[in-house]
């Protein structure tokens, strides 16, 4: 989202909560059309729940102690925010870092599982990367789906209309085939836009396959500056 979507969206999030009333936690999921400024509210929980759990992780913000003392008569510029200790529950959390959620798959272990990603759950779970920048957010969190995932280039080149068949058709493997696709020299815009993914995400992740070229082609072994650098 740019910053004009996320005012968008932010200010129609405060007008549903102003307009039914709600007191304590509420999470609104929106979906929005990329091509347009039309978004469709998806999903409204006035309650704690698993995306509070998260946000509240990632921001460091009590979401569970803030709304248990505001059920209970408080109001938020009389409760101290716990991880600053010098400003209010009334202040908004400001990061200086990157949270990645990635969904976490596990469709192997059911023998008739459609592999093809669609608008149906398939998740078994969730996790949460933490970093100073995307790609450090991203990777974290792609390892932690899945300790044995790898991420690196695979060995056996395939051509270049295989690789974009698969990209069509996602599957828990879409970022992998985003990055075989880019070492295959695939266009990040054709990528884009055969995958539908923002152009800003295929480019991040182009930063990643140029990362990884540069460490296999790197002669003298990982130095202490590539090594920085990677990090």
């Amino acid at each position: 989202l740019n910053d004009d979507e996320y005012q968008m969206l932010r200010q129609a999030a405060l007008r549903a909560v102003t307009a039914t009333g709600v007191v304590g936690e509420c999470n609104i999921q929106f979906c929005l059309d990329p091509t347009s400024r039309e978004y469709y509210a998806i999903e409204i929980n006035a309650r704690l729940s698993r995306s509070s759990a998260l946000a509240s992780k990632a921001t460091g913000y009590p979401l569970a102690y803030v709304a248990a003392k505001l059920a209970i008569g408080y109001t938020l510029p009389e409760l101290p925010n716990r991880v600053t200790g010098a400003t209010t529950a009334c202040f908004e959390p400001a990061l200086d870092y990157v949270v990645v959620k990635l969904p976490r798959w596990d469709l192997e272990k059911f023998e008739r599982a459609d592999r093809k990603l669609g608008p149906s759950m398939k998740s078994v779970g969730e996790v949460m990367g933490v970093g100073a920048s995307f790609p450090e957010a991203l990777l974290k969190a792609y390892r932690m789906s899945d300790p044995r995932a790898e991420l690196l280039p695979p060995t056996e080149v395939r051509g270049r209309e295989e690789i974009l068949a698969d990209l069509d058709r996602p599957t828990p493997d879409i970022l992998y085939r985003v990055l075989e696709g880019l070492r295959a020299g695939i266009d990040p815009e054709e990528i884009a836009r055969v995958t539908f993914i923002d152009r800003w995400f295929v480019d991040e992740l182009h930063r990643v396959e140029r990362m990884q070229r540069r460490l296999s082609e790197e002669p003298d072994g990982l130095t202490p500056e590539r090594f920085r650098e990677a990090k």
